[in-house]
């Protein structure tokens, strides 16, 4: 269901002159309706569309009238009328069309009456000499030629005249755009009418071809001749003129090719004629003399790119390509345009001509098309797929299928297509699907990685050639495999494409061979069934993307799927929930029944009455903690097919109930989606109810409903109604104090939502109307909405009062007043965001009528007349008040500030008044002003103020180190430190504060002696006290974010200014409220400011505010304004490059503002243009970037490089920066290589900018994915010149590393080429025809592994891995190993063996986990490769002095092993290789003792590497393979050289971790019975550790170790471990639980303390459920420890630690009948769960609700089948906590115990005297505090659930408490509480929720406890009738 707007359309209706009109009326007659009478009806209509009815009556009449009528002067007359009227229509108004289609059906008999008026009209028209005029005459013609009888006879008859016009106009638009040179909007104008102009004589040409047939026209003398002369030169002229617009050029082109084809005889020799200029062989003997006299430039010179192009484009759209009709000449030709177009694809790197080439390479192929279903054999041998062309195509399509433009990458697709089309047609009659051709590509296609794009389309169009089942047949499991890559948002729409093109293909083939029956569950096989694991199972992206791209082309593919997959997930749904991060069965249904019924496969009806799924079943999905599947479920309620079913009552009811749990979502995408879906579903409601009141109206209608339907048209109408009352109830509700920000954001968007569905349009009957719902206390809390510290929810709470206008402001006037002065304080608060609020206020005030009297007449003298003029709005009125008053305010702060800066960021900082000032403009109707002349006094003065403001606080931010040293602390310090600051920035001499820091008192001065000495004074961090006489201290934050956002606000208010006000150029009256003059000022303002200021906020800011100025200049009329950007850029240019000691640019900071200044001035420049600015700007900076020179100055270079690095960065400049990428790359290579650091610096900022621009953003976190990379032929024909730069550089870099010399020398710029390089990868598709081989560059990688720095080997073993294509990497492993030296050769060098190891090593990965090779030659491949291996085994042992290079030996001989495991089947011809493991093993410093301490460089590496091998090697001889083998060889290698405990007692702890990993992981394995069958094996590695492992735990002094041993003990089944402590630890099980509890306290890893709570905790329930005492004392103990994991502020490790042990002891201790530890210790735990439940980390919340779901489960299973809400979301388990503690009170009897304590919980444990005094202080300590901590747990959520639980306790239970005592001591509490909130309250100021927000939300949110504690309390006091009667109250 897709929410569409209606679209009106517009229709200018016509007028006639009072000429025109007297005629008419001189002919028509009154009595009867006559054609005269009928025309003067029709232009006195004022309405375009009833004018249109109007003129189709015409022909009718016209008709009826008789045959000799055609001579009566009235026809004449009417037909002059009509004529005159066609051509004065705008060539879009509808009238026109009409207007031609009414005459076009004229009876014969007036025909030549009509062609005499239209000529004469046309004559008229043709007279036009004005050359701006010109565009009317041109769209005339235009509409004349097109389909229009009578234009066309027209034109017939004034033919020369026409064309004598297009002569004119073609050459007096040129000219005009030669002498506007500069003045982009008109020359932008011309040619668009040059465009036209050449479009319409190309028609002209085209479709009045008799007049052109023929050879009349043909002797030279004819003035038609001529006239084609003159059209083919300026033609050829505009295709050569490279400053005219690209769509002027390109179809110049075409109208060359055709006025030459129209002239040209005879027709035969034409395509040789082309093929000649396209070739540049023309020779001039055989071309006739006036083609060499007008298109000589195309036959003589070296044609441009670009023209080429265009020609060849016009060749294939203007010659005619089927039926063979050009003979052997046009085959010839075809090829020729193929290969210039190919050649040209690798010069045209611009993205519009990139584009060009790619749309024509396509028409290319259809023409191909065309001349081969006529053409000759042997053009079917040119163009078959093996051919040279085609070969050379298929080049471009897999260079270019990746390109990041959308159009070149579409039409790449189209050519991929075509292609296979024309090959097939060249193989007409043999068998398609054994074509060699197609096999070919196919096994290429699917050798490619997933990961690129191309491989999709491409594969969709080969299986409309060859068919899925043939694709199946090469891999079965291609489906999951699409379906895997569906995790990945960029690539999930490619691979549902491909899947739909696949199964709706598979299903065709399957209809066509077999009967109906038998193939749908084959089909269901391939494509449904793996759907369904993944939808359960799959991970959250991952199963988005497929419901939302796959599973709606599945279902409309086969609709039928659905009962099958609703059947299948049904058997599962409620044993398989899912998960917080999987769907499981119940998810997936929600989601394929939600897809069904928004698509129209379902209705509700049907899915409630056929029990397809339960309510409860919805209700589960609807609070489920997965939050696509809640989604998933409420869509299932609000997405229908139509837009008009009616809403049922138990959809109602279910999105009542989402609505209680699901408001306070903290994942902004979760919040969106529910308020769209519930946009929805008020839409249906909106458009269901203008249906249901239709039915009403219309009795007899509504009868038949009745019948068919129960539900009565009224009564729906009321429940609507109700259900929306209460919608809008719950919304409100939740907009309590202290709700959280996401709850606020939700519940205000639906509101608004709400607002504008059910908005009243007049006269039509609305269900529901939101104004009626709102009355002074919900307004109240919206405003309050104003005071979030969130500005989105301040936006749509503004946005919502706007939208309840009417009703916003009927407030008291105390409370306006109240509001307005809350907004005049905050305004000039030191919290900035307070100043948002304010403007916020203010904005919404400046609506309200009576403002003035009741607000502003306190400040601003009152203007009687301006009340007098009512055509001014409030709005004007008021927000014109309010500007004056605020500039009154803050021209007077400005001129305190000047006398102290210091004072004036303490207490009354500027920026806030501004800010105001700003948002109010913005809202301001700027197009319908009346006061225009206060406007321009009162623009004058911002402009003025904002400068004065700018003047006192821009020192602050241009100081050499604004930020630097920020004194936060309130020490005695602080004062010297300021003074240090103001003293080196010292710029404004004339202000005094600079020279020393004030210490400011009233009236009272401390002499700056005192300071000079440095005698200690009373309190030296200056100290003020304002008028309020409040003290203040001022930090240097304080004074910097004053003049930092001081300046922010003035850019943002200037531009506005310039955005928002009309501009006026200087000759015009003067009605634009802002001059030339000041807007010239504006921008040298902000020129300063960007070039001046350090502070990067400053700067930032000025930027935004420049934007707003660029772009309105380079829109704007004045010529003057328009070159500003110009000037400027050169201007900067000029400075930068001069590099004058004088000059005030920042060289520090990455350039500071300079940057973005240029980049503001360049993004100004409109995107149609031909960007001259950019390419001039390019131009320079490359060339200062990359000096030739090594003499020149360092600055200018430094800033070019950050310059280029913000432009490439820069997303506005698109693909326009992209032919610069090259040159930016070899600057930044080149600058690498600097003596100067500041150089480097920014070479490498500037090169890290250009790997993102070229591969793309990262954004996963593997390093080395295959995301950002692309293959090397893509790489290097999109970057050419870097193929031989690159291979340069590494050629000298190889040539350092090579030096047989003693010393190395390291070059800088190996580690970027390195980089650069390990981005590319192969492609299976790189040809034979690429000049860009990827060989060369392999001895060069190869030799950089020789490097001597560590990172450089290992970049170069990852960089090679490109470089070798799969099938290669045997052969390069081999040559690598055998360049490694034996043991005796002479001269061994370390370096080099480390890094051809480390090349072996990433070459053999890639080789393990390819995919790519048939098992054979993979086998094949890996004996050489062990063989090989075999033979240099040395390096792994003891002969290898160096430990790195034996560690990188290991490490390829762990990966084999490691892989040899996993595939054991072929275990027995590898029995060697294990041998020789076992000996490399036995003979390591491992067996023997290690002789080296730890400072030997790699030992560690290398004992790393040995572990590793040790346990890949037990892990594999324990298996059933090797273990269960008979031979002699398999039992040698069974019996391990090493242990695991050997492993263990190693002194290394680095050994003992890895040995320590590797246990928990195989129990891990075993526990989650992963190891079925070959089980055996990895347990006997497990046998009697846990005596060693107790031993270890006592010992053991590393924390990791220790970790992960008490882990492991924690894994362990406890039966095996407590028998051993006696003898290992020496302990008792009790002993054992203390000693555990012991180390939570004493330990401070957060880890080791989670590990050990959990295993404490395991521990007291295996003693407990064991009937074992423990003492009360222990016990106590570990509930204290749990208590305390659970506090607010612990880390997240901790919280999860507590919540996984509270979800184990549910069960037996929180749920159990006997209160197993007694009521207060299992309350406590109680209270444990509903503080996690309460955390702001979703991730603990989850894992705290797992409590409930564990209590849940136990409840469903003792009570038997209900339906019980389990896998639950926070919220909805908060309340079910409470629910189930209640029943658990009664089921232990311990009511009268209990609800004491809960009360507690109610009332809270807030000490109110404590929290206000401590909270005074705090708010004005830091100025960037947001108040609460936590932003999701709402206090109030948690009262109003308890409260409800324990209400509905109380009256159930009848519960009567005999002693007082205790309900009499939480009275009194409670009322002393009472007293004190009151007094609180009362002692706030008067808008406190916007003065002291945070003091008032917690007061508010402690009355609201209290109050309803005291409501429990009375009616438990009272006695039953008591009871009764307070109930009823």
């Amino acid at each position: 269901m897709v929410l569409k707007k209606k679209k009106e359309i517009q229709v200018d209706a016509f007028f006639l002159d009072h000429h025109q009109l007297e005629k008419l009326k001189r002919f028509s007659k009154a009595e009867e309706q006559n054609l005269a009478s009928l025309l003067l009806h029709c232009a006195q209509l004022s309405n375009g569309i009833q004018q249109i009815q109007c003129i189709k009556q015409i022909m009718p009449l016209v008709k009826k009238m008789d045959q000799n009528s055609a001579c009566d002067p009235m026809v004449k007359a009417c037909l002059d009328i009509l004529g005159e009227t066609y051509f004065s229509l705008g060539a879009k108004n509808p009238l026109k069309k009409v207007l031609a289609s009414s005459l076009n059906s004229l009876p014969e008999e007036f025909m030549t009456l009509a062609v005499q008026s239209f000529v004469c009209c046309l004559r008229e028209e043709l007279k036009t000499t004005d050359i701006y005029l010109y565009r009317k005459v041109l769209d005339n013609l235009a509409s004349c030629m097109e389909d229009f009888s009578l234009g066309r006879a027209s034109i017939k008859n004034l033919f020369e005249e026409v064309l004598q016009f297009l002569q004119k106009s073609l050459l007096g638009i040129q000219e005009e755009n030669r002498q506007n040179h500069g003045n982009r909007i008109v020359q932008t104008q011309l040619m668009h009418d040059l465009l036209i102009a050449i479009k319409v004589s190309m028609m002209l040409v085209q479709k009045l071809q008799e007049n052109t047939q023929g050879s009349l026209w043909k002797h030279h003398e004819s003035f038609v001749w001529q006239s084609m002369c003159s059209l083919l030169k300026s033609s050829t002229n505009f295709l050569m003129d490279a400053t005219l617009l690209q769509t002027v050029q390109a179809t110049s082109g075409l109208a060359v090719i055709l006025f030459t084809k129209a002239m040209y005889e005879p027709v035969e020799e034409l395509p040789s004629l082309v093929s000649g200029l396209l070739l540049g062989s023309m020779k001039h003997a055989g071309v006739p003399a006036w083609f060499v006299s007008n298109c000589g430039t195309l036959c003589t010179e070296e044609l441009p790119d670009s023209v080429l192009l265009f020609l060849c484009h016009g060749a294939l759209a203007m010659l005619e390509w089927k039926n063979g009709s050009m003979g052997e000449n046009g085959e010839k030709l075809l090829l020729d345009i193929a290969s210039v177009l190919l050649s040209l694809s690798s010069e045209l790197k611009e993205s519009s001509t990139a584009t060009s080439l790619s749309r024509i390479l396509a028409i290319w192929t259809n023409s191909a098309l065309a001349a081969l279903v006529s053409g000759s054999p042997n053009l079917k041998i040119k163009l078959n797929g093996n051919s040279d062309v085609i070969g050379k195509l298929l080049e471009y399509i897999y260079t270019h299928w990746e390109h990041p433009l959308d159009a070149v990458r579409h039409q790449t697709k189209l050519i991929f297509k075509n292609v296979l089309r024309i090959h097939r047609t060249t193989i007409t009659g043999s068998n398609e699907k054994s074509d060699p051709f197609f096999a070919r590509l196919m096994k290429r296609l699917l050798s490619l990685e997933w990961h690129v794009k191309g491989k999709y389309a491409s594969l969709g169009c080969l299986v409309e050639c060859v068919g899925t089942e043939n694709i199946l047949q090469l891999d079965r499991t291609i489906p999951v495999q699409i379906l895997d890559v569906m995790n990945d948002q960029s690539l999930a729409p490619y691979a549902s494409d491909l899947l739909e093109t696949m199964f709706t293909n598979h299903k065709a083939h399957f209809t066509l061979s077999f009967q109906e029956s038998t193939w749908i569950d084959q089909w269901h096989d391939i494509w449904v069934s793996p759907l369904l694991v993944i939808l359960c199972e799959g991970n959250h992206d991952q199963t988005t993307y497929i419901i939302d791209y796959y599973l709606p082309k599945l279902l409309k593919c086969s609709p039928d799927s659905l009962s099958y997959m609703i059947r299948i997930l049904q058997a599962s749904a409620d044993a398989n929930l899912g998960s917080r991060c999987t769907r499981g069965a119940l998810g997936a249904l929600m989601a394929c029944l939600r897809t069904a019924r928004a698509h129209g496969h379902l209705e509700f009806s049907n899915i409630m009455s056929n029990g397809l799924v339960s309510t409860e079943c919805i209700k589960q999905g609807l609070v489920h903690q997965h939050n696509q599947v809640c989604i998933d479920a409420l869509g299932l309620l609000c997405e229908t097919h139509r837009s008009t079913e009616i809403v049922s009552m138990e959809e109602m009811q279910l999105i009542q109930f989402f609505m209680m749990y699901n408001l306070n979502s903290q994942s902004p995408s979760v919040r969106q989606q529910i308020a769209s879906l519930l946009r929805k579903l008020f839409c249906r409601i909106q458009e269901s109810s203008q249906v249901l009141y239709k039915l009403e109206q219309n009795k007899t209608k509504q009868e038949l409903l009745e019948n068919s339907t129960k539900r009565h048209p009224l009564g729906i109408l009321q429940q609507y109604k109700d259900f929306m009352s209460s919608v809008c109830d719950r919304l409100f509700e939740v907009l309590f104090p202290g709700s959280s920000h996401p709850t606020r954001f939700s519940a205000l968007t639906i509101l608004g939502s709400v607002a504008e569905i059910f908005s009243v349009p007049k006269g039509q009957a609305q269900v529901f109307q939101l104004d009626q719902e709102i009355d002074s206390t919900r307004i109240r809390t919206l405003i309050q909405c104003f005071a979030s510290t969130f500005e989105e929810v301040k936006v749509l709470a503004f946005g919502l009062l706007m939208k309840l206008r009417d009703v916003a402001f009927n407030l008291q006037d105390s409370e306006t007043l109240g509001l307005f002065q809350a907004a005049m304080d905050l305004s000039t608060s030191t919290k900035p965001y307070d100043c948002v609020t304010a403007s916020y206020l203010l904005n919404f005030l400046v609506h309200h009528k009576g403002l003035q009297h009741i607000c502003l007449g306190k400040w601003v003298e009152h203007n009687p007349q301006m009340d007098e003029n009512t055509s001014v709005s409030t709005v004007e009125k008021n927000t014109l008040a309010v500007f004056k008053l605020l500039l009154v305010n803050v021209e007077e702060e400005i001129f305190q500030a000047k006398k102290s800066l210091l004072q004036a960021a303490a207490s009354f900082p500027m920026y806030g008044r501004v800010h105001c000032i700003t948002g109010a403009l913005q809202q301001l109707p700027f197009n319908n002003l009346t006061l225009v002349a206060e406007w321009k006094e009162m623009v004058a003065r911002l402009i003025l103020m904002s400068y004065k403001l700018s003047a006192v606080v821009s020192p602050v931010v241009q100081s050499s180190s604004p930020e630097g040293l920020i004194p936060m602390d309130s020490d005695s310090e602080s004062a010297g430190r300021l003074q240090m600051i103001l003293h080196e920035i010292q710029p404004q001499d004339t202000n005094d504060y600079f020279t020393q820091a004030k210490i400011l008192k009233e009236h009272c001065e401390v002499e700056s002696e005192k300071l000079a000495d440095h005698r200690p004074m009373e309190n030296i961090c200056t100290e003020m006290r304002g008028k309020e006489r409040q003290t203040c201290d001022v930090t240097a934050q304080m004074v910097l974010v004053c003049c930092w956002r001081s300046m922010k606000e003035v850019s943002l208010l200037l531009g506005t200014l310039c955005k928002l006000l009309p501009s006026q150029a200087a000759s015009e009256p003067s009605d634009g409220l802002i001059t030339v003059e000041q807007v010239k000022n504006i921008g040298d303002y902000f020129k300063h400011h960007l070039l001046q200021s350090r502070h990067r906020g400053a700067f930032e800011l000025a930027y935004a505010g420049f934007v707003q100025l660029t772009e309105m200049l380079s829109r704007c009329n004045s010529e003057s304004l328009r070159r500003m950007p110009e000037q400027w850029l050169s201007c900067v240019l000029e400075e930068i490059k001069s590099c004058d000691p004088s000059s005030t640019l920042c060289a520090t900071r990455r350039s500071a503002g300079i940057p973005f200044y240029i980049q503001a001035l360049l993004a100004s420049e409109p995107k149609k243009s031909k960007t001259d600015l950019l390419k001039m700007t390019m131009k320079e900076l490359i060339s200062l970037a990359a000096p030739l020179n090594e003499s020149s100055s360092v600055v200018p270079q430094v800033h070019a490089l950050n310059i280029l690095r913000a432009l490439f960065r820069d997303t506005r400049l698109g693909e326009n920066i992209m032919p610069y990428v090259a040159d930016g790359i070899q600057a930044a290579i080149l600058g690498f290589m600097s003596p100067v650091w500041a150089v480097r610096n920014s070479s490498t900022l500037l090169f890290s900018a250009l790997i993102t621009r070229i591969f793309g953003v990262k954004r996963g976190k593997d390093e080395n994915s295959k995301k950002n990379r692309m293959t090397g032929r893509e790489f290097f024909s999109r970057f050419p010149s870097l193929y031989p730069f690159l291979l340069k550089q590494l050629e000298v870099v190889t040539n350092t590393l090579n030096s047989e010399a003693e010393e190395f020398k390291i070059h800088p710029s190996l580690f970027l080429l390195l980089l650069i390089l390990g981005r590319l990868y192969p492609s299976p598709m790189d040809g034979t025809y690429s000049a860009l081989s990827m060989a060369p560059f392999v001895p060069f990688i190869i030799r950089c592994g020789h490097s001597p720095v560590y990172r450089s080997r290992e970049m170069s073993g990852r960089a090679l891995v490109p470089f070798v294509m799969v099938n290669e990497v045997p052969r390069t492993v081999l040559s690598l190993l055998e360049g490694l030296p034996d043991s005796t050769s002479p001269c061994i060098r370390q370096n080099n063996i480390h890094g051809t190891l480390l090349q072996v090593f990433h070459l053999l990965q890639s080789y393990l986990e390819s995919k790519q090779l048939v098992h054979s030659d993979f086998q094949q491949g890996l004996d050489d490769i062990i063989t090989c291996i075999g033979t240099k085994l040395w390096l792994a042992k003891r002969p290898n002095p160096c430990l790195v290079t034996r560690a990188a030996y290991l490490d390829v001989l762990v990966m084999l092993s490691t892989h040899l495991g996993k595939f054991q089947k072929q275990g027995m011809q590898f029995f060697g290789f294990w041998e020789e493991m076992n000996r490399v093993i036995s003979d390591s410093e491992l067996v023997s003792g290690i002789p080296y301490s730890s400072a030997i460089p790699g030992l560690i590496q290398y004992l790393q590497s040995i572990t590793k091998l040790v346990i890949s090697v037990l892990s594999v001889t324990a298996g059933p393979d090797i273990q269960g083998s008979s031979s002699a060889v398999a039992k040698q290698i069974a019996k391990p050289s090493l242990s695991i405990l050997h492993l263990l007692h190693c002194e290394f702890h680095e050994v003992r971790l890895l040995a320590l990993e590797a246990i928990l992981l195989w129990l891990k394995q075993i526990n989650t019975k992963q190891i079925g069958e070959e089980g055996g094996g990895v347990l006997c590695l497990l046998i009697a550790l846990e005596g060693s492992l107790l031993t270890m735990a006592l010992k053991e002094k590393n924390l990791q170790c220790f970790c992960k041993v008490l882990e492991i003990l924690y894994n362990m089944d406890l039966r095996n471990v407590i028998p051993k402590t006696e003898c290992s630890m020496k302990m008792n099980p009790n002993e054992l639980l203390t000693w555990s509890l012991n180390i939570v306290d004493i330990s401070n890893s957060t880890e080791v303390q989670s590990v050990a709570l959990k295993f404490a905790s395991k521990l007291v329930i295996h003693l407990l459920q064991n009937h074992q005492q423990i003492s009360e004392e222990v016990l106590k103990k570990w509930v204290q420890v749990i208590v305390y994991f659970c506090g607010d502020e612990q880390q997240t490790e901790m919280l999860l630690a507590a919540a996984e042990v509270l979800k184990n002891i549910t069960t037996f201790l929180l749920i159990n009948e006997k209160l197993v530890l007694g009521l207060s210790d299992t309350l406590a735990m109680w209270k444990c769960v509903v503080l996690l439940l309460q955390n702001e980390d979703l991730v603990v919340r989850d894992a705290a609700a797992e409590v409930i779901q564990v209590a849940q489960s136990e409840k469903k299973s003792s009570k038997g089948t209900e339906f019980a809400l389990r896998i639950v979301n926070a919220p909805m388990a908060l309340d079910l906590a409470f629910g189930i503690l209640c029943e658990l009170l009664q089921r232990w009897g311990e009511i009268r115990a209990g609800v004491p304590i809960l009360l507690e919980w109610l009332l809270g444990d807030s000490d109110l005297e404590r929290d206000s005094e401590t909270s005074a202080p705090e708010e004005d300590d830091y100025l960037f505090d947001k108040g609460e901590v936590n932003f999701w747990a709402e206090k109030l959520t948690h009262v109003r659930q308890l409260s409800k639980h324990l209400l509905q306790l109380v009256s159930v239970t009848h519960l009567t408490l005999p002693d007082h005592g205790e309900l009499n001591r939480l009275s009194r509490i409670a009322l002393d509480q009472a007293q004190l909130i009151g007094r609180h309250l009362r002692a706030l100021p008067p808008t406190p929720e916007f003065s002291k927000t945070a003091e008032f939300t917690r007061l508010a949110i402690q009355n609201e406890r209290v109050s309803v504690c005291l409501k429990i309390l009375n009616l438990l006091k009272s006695d039953d009738t008591c009871k009764n009667e307070n109930l009823e109250k």
